[in-house]
């Protein structure tokens, strides 16, 4: 019979019970005299109970029975009175005898052999699955501490190692107690002299006065309202302390010290863990704390070592050399002695980068595994590269295609000739010409009997798109319709008709393209530009709907290469790296408020040569009516003032279509000189004549942002200018004293940015600072772009972990495709369950 846990041999549940209710009745005898003679009782329980869990699957009634018993001494003796230790412990032995009764019925089980854990884990060859495990069954859990837990997303067993600390301090070092100095933060170890417990006058608040002496001095220390610490830090006891040391009162000679953390020190008593050592400091909530976070990853580490599974094969692990799995949760909890402390705080001790490297190889491997089944699966549709009107497109285009995009163009040619589906991302910086490259295959598509869709993510992109390509693609012969979302029924009634039965060959439109009632007759080709704006359900909606489309993904915004790796991973990635000739660079200045009149100059000077001009006012969702309200007001005092010589109109994302189709087809035609406008002006927007764009409140806006923007001018072979108006970010001395330190923080951040785009116009370059700065959740904004979530990694330090982890999962994939070895068998499901549902793995992307 398998019944060998690190607690003993489990023999019958009778049994089980008589080893278990020895202490209880024992504890329980002549009112509780003998409480004091029996020791760890909660750590006995809880390991005992946990032991019959995980070993045998009992009905609920029991099970219940089991985790009741287990609640009940959770926090046992801890500060509880002495009554409320009796109550305790009657109301255990009530649940032994209920369980007695319970093991004597035919239908319970009698032994408890090595096998599935209930409801929560299974086990392979006696190990529990710590993903399977409820966070409940941990050693000092309990379920009130399991619903805070959910809030800093730990659900599970393994969540719990998972959930490293953000920062450490080095508490190891002991300063002796006449060294300190008030203001200084340290630690120390001494003996308690005196612990007086007094009430104040209102007796609302209990005060406890510790005196805490070493060889070289003495300190006090005062806790209020814990009252139970004088059975604690009695007279006699050794005892660690850290916090910031304070001047004395009354004997000024004697310090104080503001105690942020203790630990009792003696023989046989636990490992330091708060004091004494380099500590973790955790990320809290209300009703936990890192204190208790590192008592139950104490707990954690001590109760399953044995439970950790190493998913990375041993080949793997040497040729990256990292640490076994157990070495890593144990060093980047509990860093050992003379751990570098700057590795640390950055996330790059060995313990930290084989945590990293697994999360990296398992979204490498989930991505490859989809791009994987993408390029596996049999096309559904068949293009003609030699259509006649391919060439018929040449003779239109009133440009040559730079190198670049003809490379590009190539690439995507090969795509849609193959035989399995595309599915490709063109980068391009603004202004490259990406449109003119998503034209060619939409000619081939069409060319070939097919339709084609594209979508932008607003309907000012959309229209735009439409006034450029209909007329080139009406002379083709090619049906071209433009679906908005606010159109009439009637008018959306018959476009759907005509897309169903053919008559249509291209579609261009927003999300209104995924809408119930719009269906294809034969889509071949989906292009989805500024993807990011989208997100992957609309996506997997168009793909949906029946059609296997060949994909082409459009981005106007750099993405550094460790991003595109993550968000775009699963997708062959081309770059159009170089701009149309005759280009100049446009020059980039950051104004200061003070500074107006010098921008406005060069605005002026611009509009009296004939150009045109923009000016940009920011439009955040948390502030939005605030915002508009800004731009509408700041219309109407240039138009009146500053401008009054120009004709000056607004365009804003609250206008109707009609009105803001309108403004552009004016400014388009020269007849606006100058546009005031929200940020709907971001993407896409194309006026050869605009020469300068001024930027309101440059600070609010993120870099890569900031980089659109100023992509809406310089495209034409004149010399264009972006002017960024910043506020607040002189250096004056009387300004620093007047900012907190977090507004001062930010502000260096935002004048770090707008120097950045003053220094360089090449968007990857722009890409990158931004990252850098942001970080990578600022700079993906509300995970609108699909980022994946990491609780080690971190792509701004991470890249070269990233570049290995992908390069292992393609060489993994391409020698055990299915990852069905039994070397790769755990690694495999370790994918599976992070990223099979977010991923959408074994559907086609």
């Amino acid at each position: 019979m398998q019944a060998e846990t690190e607690s003993g041999l489990l023999g019958p549940l009778e049994e089980w019970l008589d080893r278990i209710a020895r202490p209880i009745e024992f504890a329980t005898r002549d009112d509780g005299a003998h409480l004091k003679a029996v020791t760890n009782l909660s750590d006995f329980i809880s390991t005992q109970v946990l032991s019959a869990l995980r070993q045998q699957p009992y009905p609920k009634a029991i099970e219940a029975r089991l985790i009741s018993l287990r609640d009940l001494f959770v926090d046992f003796p801890s500060s509880l009175s002495l009554d409320e230790q009796r109550r305790r412990l009657r109301t255990a032995g009530a649940h032994i005898q209920a369980l007695r009764k319970a093991a004597q019925q035919p239908a319970a089980p009698p032994t408890l052999p090595s096998g599935s854990v209930p409801e929560p884990a299974s086990t392979d060859g006696g190990r529990t699955e710590l993903w399977r495990l409820p966070v409940r069954f941990a050693k000092g859990v309990g379920p009130k501490r399991t619903t805070v837990l959910q809030r800093l997303r730990i659900e599970t067993v393994e969540d719990v190692l998972w959930s490293i600390p953000w920062r450490y301090e080095d508490r190891s070092v002991m300063t002796p107690i006449g060294n300190l100095v008030p203001g200084m933060v340290a630690s120390i170890c001494g003996m308690v002299g005196k612990c007086e417990a007094k009430r104040t006058r209102n007796r609302r608040l209990s005060v406890l006065e510790v005196g805490i002496e070493d060889q070289s001095g003495r300190l006090e220390v005062v806790f209020f309202n814990q009252p139970y610490l004088e059975e604690v830090l009695t007279v006699g006891t050794r005892v660690m302390l850290s916090g910031r040391v304070i001047s004395g009162r009354g004997d000024w000679m004697v310090p104080r010290m503001d105690v942020a953390q203790y630990e009792v020190v003696g023989e046989g008593l636990e490992s330091t863990l708060h004091v004494g050592r380099i500590v973790p400091v955790y990320h809290e909530t209300k009703g936990w704390t890192s204190r208790q976070m590192r008592v139950l990853v104490r707990n954690v580490l001590t109760d399953h070592r044995m439970d950790l599974i190493d998913h990375l094969p041993a080949p793997l692990r040497a040729r990256q050399r990292l640490i076994p799995i157990h070495e890593a949760f144990q060093d980047v909890h509990f860093p050992k002695a003379g751990t570098d402390g700057h590795l640390l705080e950055r996330g790059k001790t060995a313990a930290h980068r084989r945590l990293a490297f697994e999360e990296l190889l398992l979204l490498q491997l989930a991505l490859a595994s989809r791009h994987r089944a993408v390029h596996e699966e049999r096309k559904e549709v068949r293009f003609n590269p030699r259509t006649p009107l391919l060439a018929q497109l040449t003779g239109l285009l009133p440009f040559r295609l730079t190198g670049a995009q003809e490379r590009v163009i190539r690439e995507i040619f090969r795509d849609m000739i193959s035989p399995r589906p595309m599915n490709r991302l063109v980068q391009g910086d603004v202004g490259s010409g990406k449109t003119a490259v998503a034209v060619q295959a939409i000619v081939m598509a069409c060319g070939s009997g097919y339709q084609a869709a594209l979508m932008a993510p607003t309907e000012i992109l959309a229209e735009q798109h439409y006034r450029n390509l209909s007329g080139m693609l009406q002379a083709l012969g090619l049906q071209t319709v433009l679906m908005r979302g606010g159109e009439k029924a009637s008018i959306k009634s018959a476009q759907a008709e005509q897309l169903a039965a053919g008559a249509v060959q291209v579609a261009i439109g927003t999300h209104a393209l995924l809408q119930q009632g719009v269906t294809f007759k034969s889509l071949g080709l989906a292009v989805i530009d500024e993807q990011h704006k989208f997100g992957v359900l609309q996506r997997k909606a168009m793909i949906e709907k029946g059609y296997k489309p060949d994909v082409l993904v459009l981005t106007a915004t750099p993405i550094p290469r460790t991003l595109a790796m993550t968000v775009y991973g699963d997708l062959d990635v081309s770059v159009i790296d170089a701009m149309p000739p005759g280009r100049k660079p446009v020059r980039t200045f950051l104004f200061n408020d003070g500074q107006r009149r010098r921008a406005y100059q060069i605005v002026h000077d611009e509009l009296y040569a004939g150009k045109q001009a923009y000016i940009v006012y920011p439009l955040v969702e948390e502030s939005e009516k605030v915002d508009l309200q800004a731009a509408i007001q700041g219309a109407e005092q240039l138009r009146n003032g500053e401008f009054s010589d120009f004709r000056v109109g607004l365009l804003h994302g609250r206008m109707k279509a009609s009105e803001k189709e309108e403004v552009m087809a004016d400014f388009k035609a020269g007849t606006i000189q100058l546009l005031i406008a929200t940020t709907v002006i971001e993407v896409g927007v194309d006026v050869p004549n605009a020469t300068v764009i001024l930027i309101e409140h440059a600070e609010r806006f993120g870099l890569a942002q900031l980089h659109q923007l100023r992509g809406r001018v310089g495209r034409s072979s004149h010399q264009a200018y972006c002017l960024l108006m910043a506020q607040n970010l002189g250096r004056g001395k009387a300004e620093s004293r007047r900012r907190t330190l977090g507004s001062e923080e930010s502000m260096s951040a935002a004048r770090e940015r707008l120097e950045a785009l003053v220094r360089s116009n090449d968007g990857f370059v722009i890409a990158e600072d931004d990252l850098r700065i942001r970080g990578p959740g600022e700079f993906f904004g509300l995970r609108q772009w699909g980022m994946p979530e990491f609780r080690v990694a971190n792509l701004v330090r991470d890249g070269d972990l990233l570049e290995q982890a992908r390069q292992e999962a393609f060489s993994l994939l391409q020698s055990d495709p299915g990852l069905t070895e039994s070397a790769h068998q755990g690694l495999r499901e370790a994918m599976l369950r992070k990223w099979e549902k977010k991923l959408e793995l074994g559907s086609i992307s």
